[in-house]
């Protein structure tokens, strides 16, 4: 059974939030390892952990093939190195923080993982996006429309947490579904 869970989620969906969130919150007997990304960014405080490198640092991992998974995204490289899905190896499920470009050559690599979509409403996605400043409506309108097109990998399980509401209610949502995975450990209240 492959336990790869690759995350996925269109910008202002709050995908960052919600796995800092499930960080804090995770069960300590939880079966999961989240795994660190490697970026081409300096790290800042309150944001993901991560391993920040520069770009030439970047190309010079990828051409040494430290990466299982990496790809550009808003003119910055991220990458996940090989040794961040090791837990695999001993029956545990990662959690890699994904691209929705990159996912089919994931599933190519790892059929049968398991895609957790964080997503919201197109009104809640336009609301963040536009609150952030950071581009104009009509570049608003077009991640929302390139949000609508997901298509899911054949052989792939699928996951999805809406996010429209607080990021605890999204969080409880996310621990529940999770809760449901073979081999993790369940609350009673928790129906699969």
């Amino acid at each position: 059974m492959n336990r790869l869970i690759y995350t996925v989620g269109p910008s202002g969906a709050g995908k960052d939030s919600l796995l800092g969130w499930l960080r804090s919150n995770l069960p300590s007997n939880a079966p999961v390892h989240l795994a660190r990304r490697t970026v081409s960014r300096p790290s800042h405080v309150g944001g993901e952990p991560h391993e920040s490198v520069d770009a030439n640092e970047f190309e010079y991992l990828r051409a040494r093939k430290a990466f299982v998974f990496d790809w550009t995204a808003n003119d910055l490289q991220y990458g996940v190195r090989e040794a961040e899905l090791s837990p695999l190896q001993d029956g545990a499920w990662v959690l890699v923080n994904g691209s929705r470009a990159h996912l089919p050559q994931a599933a190519r690599k790892f059929p049968g993982l398991t895609v957790l979509h964080i997503t919201a409403s197109a009104d809640t996605l336009r609301q963040r996006l536009l609150s952030r400043g950071r581009e104009t409506p009509e570049m608003v309108e077009a991640r929302i429309a390139r949000a609508a097109h997901l298509a899911w990998p054949m052989g792939a399980g699928a996951i999805e947490i809406r996010n429209d509401s607080t990021l605890d209610e999204a969080g409880e949502q996310l621990l529940d579904a999770l809760e449901c995975l073979e081999g993790w450990p369940r609350k009673a209240a928790v129906m699969c």
